[in-house]
Order: structure tokens, then sequence, then C-alpha cells
């Protein structure tokens, strides 16, 4: 019990001492540059200078205050603007009529660590010390700035918790879009989203697939960056190499100029600030590297102080985005004098006094850049913005004036700030997107040298987020002049284009657009440029020469026009005129011995069926018809056939001749000429019903071969039933071997011309020829399948008509006195 009391009393005793502790500020205070009293205070934070000289920090004794030079008249006239917008509210009856307006500019000198230190100081103010207690309220109501993305993150972060409105005029890292993480922080400029986007776009437009990529280090290059990367690759654009470096960082930036110079693109995309573009602009221009086309963004493409006749020979041809350029009415006027005399704090001949803001005076009488300076505007709206914002929570009337009750606590501006809405005197409607942004419009500025020799940002297009997504980008190709002052377009890729019939095919190890060319393979067609895959054409098409069209296939098939068609068609009619010849010739001699001998009437018809031979190998040249087809293939069926049996009649008369000189023998009143021509016809009907059953169960048809040769077809005859085929072939092949059979047996009978000997030797050239058809017949591709059955047939009918014939007409022409009775019925084995 008695802890419990000692503690009640600790706790009291401490609480007591907290209240009466006074607020004390420990070091020195920080003081804005420029500053103003009012009702309300508006906070400002800008790099006025650009170089800080840190004092020491061996803590052997106190730090000195840092101590700035180089005058950024970028920010100087930010500053100018913001003071010049106060200036216009406070003389307004409608706007804050019966409310004064101050301000608290501070200059950050570029550096983040003045950044904080400025940053407490807006918070806190050097006016708490003379009170008794802090009184926990901040003594501004906005902060505008900073104007670069990273030292904007630090001090919304510093001021978040406090629920402080941060504004910035030029702040665009997509990284403060996000409202969890900054709540209070809004900008009068777009996200750097729609810029990242909007230079992929254009990179994409003027059809560069590989470019180069340098970044700032810091929250504006990588987030910016990051976007474009991201971008750029769902474009199809590929990316030679990524880097990024800080101004702070000479030896890396030598880096960087060594890997633009010795890349391979021409095409540089250089998501920079001011200050980097600066220093790689250095480097660039002490290794005198030219001729590469720059793409650059909103912070540095129109930045006055980079455009000199020796940056131009570098820069020059630049094409980039900008912020659009808006003239504010009277502000050029203004920041000439009036400026100097009102709202500067101090005149030119008090030296004491103004040792701080003596290198100022140096732009006192130079307003060249004003028309140039593209984010005036945008601070002018940021000061309008809390203006409107305390106006609707003053509860202000234009004859009444404002209500002058609590104080106005930050959070409440931030609330307001989200609802504002109107439009400033250049025409802008200002208002507030979801993530404290604003609408993205951009101009597309080309770095050109005018007819005098000056230079200037020409427009040549824009980009406005807030029209539909086809009317957006707008550009004028026409207008812009590239790198190295050329009219025509640089070109930037990996690898050429592939034209029509090849195919792109990617290189191991490298980006998607380092590509080569392979031609398409035969069959296959590309009629696209860049094409990723070849087509395969349909069946009865082939690619042609170029691979980029499917054309009809070549349809080949033995015509008569071609020469093996013209030799073998020759040697046709040939057999045919020697056949008739012979024809002729034994119908001349028909009364002769050696003509009547061996029924000189199957003689006749084996001439006739030789010739049908003969003429049948024509149906097979020429283009393969359903009709053509059928009759090829029987016609030589049956003729054959009937040529056979006549051979084979003649083989039966010469057996039963001799048997018929036997003692006794009644022989050949069973096969006399009655019982020859029945044979012959019934072995050929036998033909014909095999043909018949073959055309009418499945009859050959004209049939396109795509499998011997892909480039063509073959039109050839197909068999339909190769057991219909095959019995054709396998009944002449037995009647043949039974004729063999039986002229073998015949050969040793006594005559001086045993018409058998003849026949044996016709049957064994007739058997050789089709038994080596049928490996030559199957083996062969396409039209040589059907010259290999042409000649086979044409070389039977050649061995039977050579062979059975050339004897007989020998001894009719040659030798006519052997032509007799006697001399064929002679007992001699002359022969």
């Amino acid at each position: 019990m008695l802890i419990f009391a000692y503690t009640l009393l600790l706790f009291y005793h401490l609480n007591t001492k907290a209240e009466n502790t006074l607020c004390r500020i420990m070091g020195d205070p920080k003081y804005p540059l420029l500053s103003q009293d009012g009702d309300i205070i508006i906070g400002a934070l800008f790099v006025i200078h650009t170089e800080v000289s840190l004092p020491s920090f061996e803590f052997t004794q106190k730090p000195q205050l840092l101590s700035c030079s180089s005058v950024n008249i970028k920010d100087f006239r930010l500053a100018q603007t913001m003071i010049f917008a106060i200036e216009e509210i406070n003389k307004s009856k409608s706007l804050l009529p019966n409310v004064s307006v101050g301000y608290k500019i501070y200059d950050t000198c570029g550096s983040r660590l003045s950044s904080m230190s400025a940053t407490m100081a807006l918070m806190n103010g050097p006016e708490f010390a003379t009170r008794d207690r802090c009184s926990g309220q901040s003594p501004i109501h906005a902060i505008i700035g900073e104007t670069e993305s990273s030292n904007t993150v630090i001090l919304s972060r510093t001021t978040g918790p406090f629920k402080i409105p941060v504004i910035s005029p030029t702040a665009t890292c997509e990284c403060l879009s996000n409202r969890k993480d900054y709540p209070s922080f809004f900008r009068t400029i777009a996200s750097d989203y729609h810029q990242s986007r909007a230079i992929a776009y254009i990179v994409k437009y003027f059809g560069w697939s590989w470019v180069g990529a340098v970044s700032s280090d810091n929250d504006y290059g990588n987030y910016g960056m990051a976007i474009f990367l991201k971008t750029a690759q769902e474009e199809g654009i590929c990316v030679e190499y990524s880097v990024k470096f800080l101004r702070t960082e000479p030896e890396k930036i030598r880096k960087v100029v060594h890997m633009m110079k010795e890349g391979t693109t021409k095409v540089i995309v250089a998501f920079l600030t001011g200050f980097e573009m600066k220093s790689l602009l250095e480097q660039l221009t002490v290794q005198n590297i030219t001729g590469l086309q720059m793409i650059g963004v909103e912070a540095w493409i129109t930045a006055k102080s980079l455009m000199t006749p020796n940056s131009f020979h570098v820069l020059g041809g630049s094409l980039g985005f900008a912020v659009k350029k808006i003239q504010i009415e009277g502000f050029a006027e203004y920041a000439m004098k009036a400026f100097w005399e009102t709202a500067f704090p101090c005149s030119f001949n008090d030296e004491v006094n103004c040792s701080r803001y003596q290198d100022l005076f140096v732009v006192k009488n130079y307003n060249e850049d004003v028309p140039e300076q593209r984010f005036l505007s945008h601070v002018y709206k940021a000061v309008y913005a809390v203006a409107h914002s305390l106006h609707s929570l003053l509860k202000c009337k234009e004859q009444a004036g404002c209500e002058k009750g609590p104080a106005i606590q930050p959070q409440q501006v931030v609330e307001s700030l989200k609802k504002v809405h109107f439009t400033v005197k250049t025409g802008d409607h200002v208002w507030f997107d979801s993530t404290g942004g604003a609408i993205a419009q951009y101009e597309i500025v080309n770095w050109q040298k005018k007819s005098d020799g000056s230079l200037q940002f020409k427009p040549v297009g824009y980009y406005d987020a807030s029209l539909p997504p086809d009317q957006r980008f707008v550009i004028n190709t026409k207008n812009i002049i590239w790198a190295r002052e050329k009219l025509e377009k640089p070109r930037s890729v990996c690898s050429e284009s592939c034209s029509p019939g090849t195919r792109k095919a990617a290189q191991r190890g490298r980006p998607v657009c380092c590509y080569d060319c392979i031609p398409c393979a035969d069959g296959e067609i590309s009629n696209e440029t860049d094409s990723i895959n070849c087509k395969q054409c349909p069946g009865e098409y082939w690619s042609n020469v170029e691979k980029n069209k499917c054309v009809l296939k070549a349809v080949e098939f033995l015509s008569f026009t071609e020469v093996m068609g013209i030799v073998l068609g020759f040697f046709s009619l040939f057999g045919v005129g020697l056949t008739a010849l012979v024809a002729i010739l034994f119908y001349r001699k028909k009364d002769t011995p050696i003509v009547k001998a061996n029924n000189s009437e199957l003689s006749f018809l084996l001439l006739f069926s030789l010739t049908l031979c003969f003429l049948c190998s024509l149906t097979f040249i020429g283009r393969p018809t359903e009709w053509s087809c059928m009759l090829r293939h029987t016609a030589f069926g049956i003729t054959f056939v009937l040529c056979i049996s006549c051979v084979l009649g003649k083989t039966v008369v010469v057996l039963m001749a001799f048997r018929a000189t036997l003692p006794g023998s009644n022989v050949m009143k069973w096969f006399g000429p009655t019982q020859q021509r029945l044979c012959v016809l019934a072995f050929t009907l036998i033909q014909v019903l095999i043909c018949v059953l073959w055309v009418l169960i499945s009859p050959p048809f004209p049939y396109k071969n795509m499998k011997y040769y892909k480039e063509k077809i073959i039109l050839e005859c197909s068999l339909g039933s190769t057991i219909g085929f095959s019995a054709v072939l396998g009944y002449i092949g037995l009647l043949a071997v039974l004729c063999f059979i039986l002229a073998f047996l015949a050969r040793i009978l006594p005559d001086n011309f045993n018409e058998a000997k003849f026949i044996t030797f016709s049957m064994l050239i007739f058997c050789a020829v089709w038994i080596t058809f049928i490996p030559a017949y199957v083996s062969s591709p396409g039209k040589f399948t059907v010259a290999v059955e042409i000649f086979a047939i044409l070389a039977s009918s050649f061995g039977l008509l050579f062979c059975i014939f050339a004897p007989k007409c020998y001894i009719i022409l040659l030798k006519p006195e052997q032509n007799t009775k006697q001399h064929m019925m002679g007992k001699t084995s002359k022969f």
C-alpha cells in the first residue's frame, strides 16, 4: 500500500515539473531567407542556392551555420512567384478579404541537412521561446516545397505526423502518390507515372526498340525509371543498359559516360534531375561524345542554364516532355522592380546587413529567363490552393469578411484542400485527384537552333492525360530536328527487322530485341515483318521462293511434252509401226511355209495384240483422269493376256504338232484351229472378268500423291484395289510361266525351225522384265513409277516381237531359199 502511494506521488511530481518546463531552442535558430508576417503563414522550402559548405563536425567546438553559394535562378523565381501570388491575395477583396497572408521562405541550399533544419524551423518557429510554455501549435498553415522529390519525401514524412499540408510545385515522384504514407501531401504537377509511360510511348512511336537508360539515384530517378522500364517491356522495347548516379559521384559519372560511348544504342532516355544532368553534360562535353538522341524529362529538358552553344553540340536535337508554359500576367515586371522594392529584405547599399543576400543582387536586372520558366504557374496555383482552402474554412464572404474564431488546425487545411476546385487568372482549373496530384499535361519540346543561330525549345507536340486514350499523344514529326541537326530520324535497333519470308530467333543471353533472322523452312511462310513464327502452308500449297506466300504446288505427271514422255511415246509408236510392218510382211507372205507354220491365224492375232500392247502404253502418258486410270490398267491387263494367250496357243500347237507325228496319234483333232481360238478367247475372258470385277468393286482413280515430294503433287492413278491389280498381274504371270514351261519342254523337239525355242527365249525375257518391274515399280517415286510401268510394257512387247517374229522375218527377207516346206521339215540341228 505504501509503495502504491509513493508511485502516485512520483507521477504527480513529474507531471507538474513537465508543465512548468519552459520551451527553449537547443542551438542557434535558423531564420528564413524571405519572410513577412500575417494572420496566416505559408511556409516554403526552395533550393535558392545550389552549393553548400558544410561546417566541421569534429565535435571540438560548436558547429557553425551552413554557408550557401551559387544562386539557382530557377528556384529563386519560384520564391518570387510565391510572394507575388501572396501579395495578389492580400490585395484581393474577394479572397480572404480581411485576412493577411504572410510567408516564410527558407533556402535549403540543395542539402538534406539544411532541408531538415529548415523543416524543423518552419514547424517550430523561433518566437516560441518567449512564451512560458510550449503551445503545441504549428506557426504555419501549409508548406510549399520542396522542388526535388527525395527532399519532398523527407519533408512529407517529417510533417506527416503533425498533419501539416505540404504542396509541391515540382516533386513528381510516383512514390508520393501513396496516400497511406503521405496523407497530407499535395502537388500542382502531375505524377511521373504519366511522364514515364509517355516516354515509353514516344520511343515506341518512333520505332526505337533499343535504348539506353540513365537516371538519378534518388526517389525521382528510381521510381520514374522503374515505371519506364516496366512500360518499355510491355511495349516491346529493349534496354541495353540502365545505370544511375548522383551528382556527388564523379567516378560513377565517368563510368556512365564510358558506357554510353561504348554502347550500340543511339537513343538515351535520361531520367535525371537538372543537377545530375548538368554533371553528366560536363563529362559528355569533355569526352566530346555527340550524336546521341536524348529523350529528356521535365526536370531538365527546358532548363535554360543547360542550353549553351557548347552543350548544344552534345544535346542538340534532344526531345522530351516539359510542363506547359503558362505566363502569369504582371509577374515579369514584378520580378524586375516591385519585388526588390517591397519584398526584398534590404537595399543594395546596405552592405553590412545584406551580406547574406549579396549574391542575389546579380539577378536584379535580369529577367530574360522568366518567359522560359515553366514551373512558376505551379507555385502560383499552390499558393492560391492554400488561400481557397482557408477561405472556405474561415467562411469568408466578400462584404462581411472572414470569421476569426478558433485557430485553424493543419488537419482542417488538409481536408479542405481535398475539396478545392477553382480557376486562376491564367485560365487553369485547379483541383487535386485522389492521390493529391494534378492532371498530366505536357508539351513535347525539341532542342533546336534558329536561323539566326540562337537556341530554342521548340514545341513539337503534346501529351494530355485528360483526353481519350487515342487523342492523348500528338506529335508533328516534320518539325523535329534530330541529333547532329539531322532531318532524318535516327535508327536505334539491336537487330534489323526480319523481312517477310523469315522469322525471328532470339539470341541466347540477350534481350528479346536482339535476334537473328532465320529463313522459313520449305513449305512455310511468313508474310509479316518481324514474324515470330513461320506458318505451314495448307496441304495443296507450297511456299514460293521468297517464302512470303503460299502458292499452289506444281502438279507433276508424265506428259507428252516432256523428254521422257516424248521418248516413251516414240518407242511406243515405233513398236506399233514395227508390228504393222511385220503384219504387212506376213500378210504378203501368208502362203509361204514359214508363215503358215504353227497357225498363221494365231500369228496375226499375236501381232494385233502386240499392237494393242504398244498402244496401251500411251494411255499411261498424260494427265490422269477417272476414265484414263481405268482404261490404262484394264487395257494393259486384257491386251497382255490376249498376247500371252496367243503365245500359249502357239506353244501348245508346237507340242501338239510334234505329238501328232507319232504313230496312232490323233491329238490335233482335239486342238485344231477352233479349239485354239476358244482357248485364246477363254483365257482372255477370264482376264476381262477380273478387270470388270476390279472396276465395279474398287476401280482405279486419279490421286494426288503428296508423300514423295513436299514441294509438288504427283498426280497418279491409284490402284483402287491392290487385290484387283495383283490379280491382273498374277493372272498374266501365271499364263507367262505356263507358256514358259511348255515352250521349255518343246525346245528339244526336232525341227529345222522349232518356234518353241524362240517362245522360250521370249517368255524368259518377258518374265525377267516383269519380275524386275515389281521392285522398280515399288521404289520409283512419282512419275517414274509410270515410266517404269511403260518401260516394262514396251520391253516385254519388243521382246515378244523380236524373239518370235525376227527369225521368221530374217528368213523371209534374207533367206528366202529356206522358206520351203522341205526345209522346214528337214532333220537338221542347225536351228
